[in-house]
C-alpha cells in the first residue's frame, strides 16, 4: 500500500502517546484518517499498535522491539496477520552526534539521518544541560532516508512548529509500504531520545 504523502499529529495523555496518521490531499490539505496509534509509556518491551481509528477495535499493523532491553536490536513491523513487512533500528554509534536509522522493507534498504547537523549537535547539548533538558525541545528537526546503494530519496519526515508534535511525511519511493513508513515516523517521535 503506497501513500505518497501524509501527516502525523500527536496527542499526549497521562498514560500514552497517541498518534493520528492523516492522508494529504493533492492540494496539501488534510484528508482522511489512515490509522490511529497508541504507545504506552514505561513499557518494558516497546510495542505500538495501529488501528483504523481511535476506538481501537480493528488493528491494522504494528511494530515491536525484538528484545526487551537491548536498544540496538531493532524493531519489526507486522501486518494485521502478524507477518513481518519490514524493520528499522537506530544506529547508536552514528547517532552520537547526528541521529541515524536503518529502514528495510521488501525492495527497500535505506538509511536516514537528521537533515541539519548543527541542530543535531545543539539538541544534544540542550538535553545535557541540567534543568534545561527537561524543557520540551524547541528545535525543529527533519529526517531524510535514502536508498543504501543509489542514494535516491526514499522517505522524508519533517517536524512542524506547533504546540503538539506534528509531522509532514513524503514518501518518494513507491516501493515503501505506507505501514512501514508510518511505523518509522511514529518511532522517530516516540523513540528518538532512547
Amino acid at each position: 500500500m503506497y501513500v505518497p504523502a501524509f501527516s502525523m499529529k500527536q496527542r499526549i495523555t497521562m498514560m500514552a502517546n497517541k498518534y493520528e496518521l492523516i492522508a494529504t490531499n493533492p492540494d496539501g490539505s488534510d484528508g482522511a484518517l489512515l490509522a490511529f496509534a497508541q504507545q504506552k509509556r514505561m513499557a518494558f518491551k516497546e510495542q505500538v499498535t495501529f488501528y483504523t481509528d481511535d476506538t481501537k477495535t480493528r488493528p491494522v499493523f504494528s511494530f515491536k522491539a525484538r528484545k526487551t532491553i537491548d536498544l540496538g536490536s531493532g524493531y519489526d513491523v507486522f501486518d494485521a496477520n502478524g507477518q513481518t513487512i519490514g524493520w528499522f533500528k537506530k544506529e547508536f554509534g552514528k547517532s552520537l552526534l547526528r541521529s541515524s536509522w536503518q529502514l528495510s522493507a521488501p525492495g527497500v534498504d535505506a538509511s536516514g539521518t537528521e537533515r541539519n547537523p548543527t541542530i543535531a549537535i545543539v539538541r544534544r547539548v540542550w538535553e545535557f544541560v541540567p534543568f534545561v533538558g527537561e524543557i520540551p525541545l524547541p528545535f525543529i528537526f527533519h529526517f531524510d532516508f535514502t536508498e543504501a546503494g543509489s542514494g535516491q530519496p526514499v522517505l522524508s519526515v519533517e517536524r512542524r512548529l506547533s504546540v503538539r508534535d506534528r509531522y509532514r511525511i513524503t514518501v518518494q519511493d513507491q516501493r515503501l509500504d505506507f505501514r512501514v513508513a508510518a511505523a518509522m515516523t511514529v518511532a522517530l517521535d516516540a523513540l528518538q531520545s532512547r
